[in-house]
């Protein structure tokens, strides 16, 4: 088995077996985009505890890809600190799913996730710390993602 096979099983594993589906009560980001290129959508949920993220969700339809990078980045911000979130990268996301020669319509739905959650962050800068200088920057690169 060749490690694009090994990388195609577990995309259609995380998409069959979401980690972190739902919907927090309450949460501190709520963020919602879709791709309207193949209908992709997704809505992510963030719990921000002591400058980390203490619990996330997410919620959507689309396709293998999409899904299944929106469930691996859950799995990759939990726990982790406010910096560490904010500067995650398309490469970051890309090397995650081990795709790195997708077309311009795939690389939308492996970076919506990613596009949604800076999308909140860029919110919850704005609305909660105030940050307008980091929160521009946060725009910025989720603009900028495709």
């Amino acid at each position: 088995m060749s490690s694009a096979d090994i990388y195609r099983e577990i995309i259609l594993d995380y998409y069959r077996n979401p980690r972190n589906y739902g919907k927090i009560p309450n949460p501190d980001i709520a963020q919602r985009d879709s791709n309207p290129l193949c209908g992709d959508e997704l809505e992510m949920h963030l719990t921000i505890q002591e400058n980390k993220v203490s619990d996330v969700k997410f919620t959507g339809k689309g396709c293998a890809i999409s899904q299944a990078s929106a469930s691996m980045l859950t799995e990759l911000i939990m726990g982790k600190d406010f910096e560490y979130v904010k500067k995650l990268t398309k490469e970051d996301i890309l090397d995650n799913l081990g795709l790195h020669d997708l077309g311009p319509a795939r690389i939308k739905c492996a970076l919506l996730s990613l596009k949604v959650l800076k999308s909140g962050l860029y919110s919850y800068m704005i609305d909660k710390l105030k940050d307008t200088a980091s929160a521009d920057k946060i725009k910025e690169e989720a603009s900028g993602l495709y």
